[in-house]
């Protein structure tokens, strides 16, 4: 079974990218090369600078993976293999990559500008600004959770940390080799990933036994300068290594589900509504991509595809590679983790000392939760061991089972680096558009616009939210239990609204502006999305809201507010899309 689904997924993707993916950039977005790319027309060697696609690609692809795509499709298991897996190819390939890939090619049409900027433009200044405060916000709160992780993450392995710094060093090494020396990229691309695996092997030899507290001031200002120094400098090189991690990972996962000839340990079909979400039957239509999240469809993608990587793209007709591909890869990574988890998640559980009654597929959403956390296990650790049991499994056992699980362990602290300075990032351009309308205060105006302060103030006030919340973080985060669900599915509400007003503003765009025959493509699949998320918010009011207020009240009251906000912006969103007649295409 594991052979035969990363076959058929590989097949899928390959087909999909070529025939459907192809058919978007010829009939949806007309794309051309005629038209010089802001990357090159508005260069300033700060952040409007061309990247060759491959370097674009890893950029692009390190940002939008994080640790998402290692939880998400592990707890949807809890409805069974089949529904987890159909939900992450259909959604990845025809809403998730589709989105993704208008963001990013409307940013590269209105300069370089946020997807707030277009949504602003096209559906109205009601949408526009409402949707920049979201994403400010949204941006706000990641940055806290990313830093979160990572602090607990650095100061439990102390090596983990000083192998990231190091691997800092290397990118900065690669940049001067490739952009200053100006040697191949393929000669620089063997040196760097030889200078890595060296880091890695020195942050063992060199570990970091910082507080926790002390991980916080020594991100704050990582964050505000990787944020602030030119693109070239840092980010494009370190996410370019950094995106080889996650390449040799999905060969490696590819190559071990081949042969590694194994039924499925779950069902194909656990039920349509098991316990997950705090403990309630959580049906599978809507709150799926309340589980699954990041792995399928993902709203932070647009903001990554409008922010940093619409300005480095060096023309159109590299936007299918980087936006619409780079989706399919983290889709197929998606694939693996089902796999992993599917064929050898049980077994990993039971090696770790839980016995078979503690934990079914019944119930596996929330019971998962509470073995992996008696085993020493958090759903990506889970992911991370099951994933080196599967490799023992094939002839890949001469690979040393520690090294297989650095490289996954590696590769997730990695991702979650790399969002969060790319967060940040764009947060600077998210804060910066938001001044606009002080312009006529030019002192003001002047210092919110300045690179660093507009990069400080995001970057204080996640860092700040995170130490304020840390021990709650970590309890929900690590320490499982119904909360962590509830904080999960949350985060997945905004998420998806923020990918539904980016879709209906990228639909906007290619009815209103392209008057495109094939905008059906993003009109179905926006109104599809936009139906789901809005079925999502009202489930999670009224079936979930009202545990949360039994246990906190005070956080029962704030969610409720939240939930009842979210949800009126959602209705004036998609009135704003009927009334700018975008629902019209052709």
């Amino acid at each position: 079974m594991t052979a035969a689904i990363v076959i058929i997924g590989s097949f899928i993707y390959l087909v999909c990218y070529f025939i459907y993916g192809t058919r978007l950039e010829r009939n949806l977005v007309r794309s051309s090369d005629a038209a010089e790319a802001p990357a090159r027309r508005l260069f300033d060697g700060l952040d409007y600078v061309p990247a060759r696609k491959e370097i674009l690609f890893g950029h692009h692809f390190a940002s939008i993976v994080g640790a998402a795509p290692a939880i998400g499709p592990a707890l949807a298991i809890c409805w069974g293999w089949a529904p987890a897996l159909l939900w992450v190819w259909v959604g990845n390939i025809f809403i998730g990559a589709v989105h993704d890939y208008l963001a990013l090619m409307v940013s590269v049409r209105y300069e370089g500008k946020s997807i707030q900027h277009v949504a602003l433009d096209l559906m109205g200044k009601r949408t526009g600004y409402f949707f920049y405060l979201i994403v400010f916000f949204f941006l706000i709160f990641l940055t806290a959770v990313f830093t979160a992780i990572l602090g607990d993450l650095f100061v439990n392995i102390p090596a983990l940390g000083s192998a990231y710094l190091w691997t800092l060093l290397t990118a900065l090494i690669f940049g001067i080799l490739f952009y200053r020396i100006k040697l191949k990229l393929a000669l620089s691309t063997v040196i760097g990933l030889f200078l890595l695996i060296a880091a890695l092997w020195c942050g063992t030899l060199t570990p970091l036994k910082l507080s926790y507290g002390t991980w916080m001031w020594i991100f704050f200002f990582y964050i505000v300068i990787a944020s602030s120094i030119p693109v070239k400098v840092l980010l494009q090189p370190r996410d370019y290594l950094n995106s080889w991690l996650l390449y040799a990972g999905i060969a490696i996962g590819f190559i071990a589900a081949v042969f590694a000839f194994r039924g499925f340990e779950v069902p194909a079909f656990a039920g349509f509504s098991p316990i997950i979400i705090g403990g309630k039957p959580t049906p599978l239509w809507p709150a799926i991509i309340l589980i699954v999240s990041f792995s399928s469809i993902s709203g932070f993608h647009s903001l990554v595809a409008s922010g940093t990587t619409s300005k480095q793209l060096e023309k159109e007709s590299d936007a299918l590679w980087v936006g619409y591909g780079a989706m399919l890869a983290q889709g197929f990574f998606s694939t693996i983790v089902i796999i992993v988890i599917a064929g050898f998640g049980y077994t990993t559980l039971l090696q770790k000392g839980i016995t078979p009654d503690v934990l079914n597929y019944e119930n596996w959403g929330a019971m998962c939760a509470e073995a992996s956390a008696h085993a020493g296990l958090s759903h990506v650790n889970l992911f991370i061991q099951s994933y080196a049991t599967m490799v023992k499994a094939t002839w890949l056992k001469i690979i040393p089972e520690q090294w297989i699980i650095a490289l996954a362990g590696v590769w997730i602290a990695s991702f979650v680096m790399s969002a969060l300075d790319t967060t940040n990032r764009v947060a600077r351009y998210c804060f910066t558009e938001m001044t606009f309308p002080l312009q006529n205060k030019l002192s003001l105006f002047k210092l919110l616009t300045n690179r660093w302060i507009a990069s400080m103030i995001p970057a204080a006030l996640g860092i700040y939210l995170a130490v304020c919340i840390n021990d709650f973080l970590m309890d929900t985060l690590f320490h499982k239990g119904n909360w962590w669900l509830v904080i999960w599915s949350s985060l997945g509400i905004i998420n998806h609204l923020i990918a539904s007003i980016a879709l209906l503003t990228g639909t906007a765009y290619v009815a209103k502006i392209m008057k495109s025959s094939s905008a059906y493509a993003a009109m179905i699949p926006a109104w599809i999305l936009w139906i789901t998320v809005t079925a999502a918010m009202i489930w999670f009011f009224f079936a979930i809201q009202p545990i949360v207020m039994s246990s906190n009240p005070k956080a029962g009251w704030g969610m409720a507010l939240a939930l009842i906000t979210l949800c009126m912006l959602n209705f004036i969103f998609i009135a704003d899309f009927i009334r700018s007649r975008s629902f019209r295409a052709g």
